[in-house]
């Protein structure tokens, strides 16, 4: 099914109480609390539980983990990177997303900076502990169309109404991780042609990695004392996480649809066993409830414009928020994507 945000938490948890695995889209919920109660729910059923953060499944995402954990880029000191669309840069642009009682407090952050947020601490295997955000709406009020909304669609409706808007268009966030390492996203979705750019580059004591999901095929690494390399995504030169992602050999392009597959081919090798993976290479809702907290701290700093810790403190997440180790669950039961 599909479903606006505030739909995810009802949907979820009467998929659980129907003893069901479940893949639910981000984020997990529109609060803290809520995706809390989801995680406790979730935990005590014993079932599977995933969140569709779906670009964590290019190959060489799932490859270049293993490198960060093997230690070849040695201490992880800088996180930098961004996240653009431009697909709501008219005040004719109208999606439900731009809906607080829909899509949550928070729009570009919670929609897409949500994903890079996830995606670098996955990588680098370090939780987010404090930040500092400046968000910005530059389109104050924008034109609802009083008919039906096709998103990402070019049609302008002739007959709109004005809506105030209180989500951000855009924001620069700077971030401290668990580690020490520093970081910073920028996130907008009013940068004109850019459809859907994600870039991150992780920079370590000994190496450097980047990624731009309009290139998804190749890692660049960087190095002080030799050659700088691409990577281009071929399993034969990847680690183990990195060849179960990939479904076509090296020269065969996987793109940005390729990802759903991976990340529902790792889902069903644990539906198959019937519990709970205790380090999935996927989110589970642990995962996303620390996002949620993370969003929590983005959304606080923004609106007191000072540094704010995650509050982890009565978080049912694990440390890292990956994984949210469960019961076990002997029967193998369907699963059922709740879906954004």
């Amino acid at each position: 099914m599909t479903s606006p945000n505030n739909l995810h938490v009802p949907q979820a948890r009467a998929i659980l109480a129907a003893g069901k695995h479940v893949v639910c889209e981000k984020p997990l919920a529109m609060t803290a609390a809520e995706s809390a109660g989801l995680v406790a729910d979730a935990a005590a059923s014993g079932l599977v539980n995933a969140v569709n953060f779906n670009i964590r499944f290019y190959p060489l995402h799932q490859h270049v983990r293993e490198v960060i954990a093997a230690g070849e880029l040695g201490e992880i000191r800088l996180v930098t990177g961004r996240y653009f669309q431009d697909w709501l840069l008219h005040d004719t642009d109208w999606n439900w997303r731009l809906e607080p009682d829909k899509g949550g407090a928070l729009r570009a952050i919670g929609d897409i900076g949500s994903h890079w947020l996830d995606l670098t601490s996955f990588l680098t295997g370090q939780p987010i502990v404090s930040v500092m955000a400046d968000l910005s709406t530059f389109i104050t009020t924008r034109r609802e169309p009083t008919g039906p909304v096709e998103t990402f669609s070019t049609e302008r409706s002739a007959e709109t109404v004005d809506r105030s808007m209180g989500t951000e268009d855009a924001g620069m966030v700077l971030l401290r991780f668990a580690n020490g390492a520093r970081g910073s996203m920028a996130v907008s979705q009013i940068s004109p042609g850019r459809k859907n750019s994600l870039q991150w580059e992780i920079d370590g004591s000994d190496a450097a990695a980047a990624w731009d999901s309009e290139t998804p095929e190749q890692l660049w690494l960087g190095h002080r004392d030799r050659p700088n390399e691409i990577l281009l995504r071929n399993p034969a030169l990847m680690g183990a996480a990195g060849r179960a992602a990939a479904a076509l050999p090296g020269g065969h392009v996987e793109g940005f649809g390729d990802t759903f597959g991976a990340l529902f081919r790792a889902i069903y090798a644990d539906v198959l066993t019937g519990r709970p993976n205790p380090d999935p290479p996927y989110a589970t809702f642990a995962a996303g409830h620390d996002e949620m907290l993370v969003n929590d701290a983005i959304a606080l700093s923004a609106q007191e414009g000072r540094w704010v810790d995650v509050d982890r403190t009565t978080s049912t997440a694990s440390p890292a928020g990956f994984s949210s180790p469960a019961g076990e669950r002997g029967d193998r039961t369907p699963v059922t994507e709740a879906a954004r």
